[in-house]
C-alpha cells in the first residue's frame, strides 16, 4: 500500500491521472498538450501509474490510450476520487484541463466516434 500512496504523492502522476480519471481514455499526445509536457516525461510516469496498477493501456491504431485499470480496490478508487476531485479545484489542474479542451484533432475523440 505504501507504493500506491509514494505512486501518487507525484504532481505529474496526479495531473495525469486526474485527466485520465476526468475522461475516461487518453493518449500520450493529449497528455503531453494538456500538461505541456514532453512525450517521454509523460510516458515515464504513465509507465510507473501502469505498473503500480493503477492505469491499463491498450492499442487502437497507431495509438496507445491509457485508462483507469478496471480491477482497483475499493479503498484504491475511494482514494483517488477523493485526490482527483481536490484536484480539479486547483488552478494548475483547471489550465490542464482547459488546454486538453482546446485541442484540435484529439485521437481519442476519434477513436470514440469509431
Amino acid at each position: 500500500m505504501n507504493d500506491f500512496f509514494n505512486v501518487l504523492s507525484d504532481e505529474t502522476r496526479l495531473r495525469c491521472l486526474a485527466l485520465i480519471c476526468k475522461n475516461k481514455v487518453l493518449c500520450v499526445c493529449e497528455l503531453e498538450y494538456a500538461l505541456n509536457l514532453g512525450q517521454s516525461k509523460i510516458s515515464r510516469h504513465l509507465n510507473i501509474l501502469k505498473l503500480n496498477g493503477l492505469i491499463s493501456k491498450r492499442r487502437y491504431g497507431k495509438w496507445v490510450l491509457y485508462s483507469l485499470q478496471l480491477d482497483l480496490t475499493d479503498f484504491q478508487v475511494t482514494i483517488i476520487k477523493l485526490i482527483t476531485t481536490q484536484a480539479y479545484e486547483q488552478t494548475l489542474y483547471k489550465k490542464d484541463l482547459q488546454r486538453l479542451s482546446t485541442m484540435k484533432n484529439r485521437p481519442n475523440v476519434r477513436v470514440n466516434n469509431v
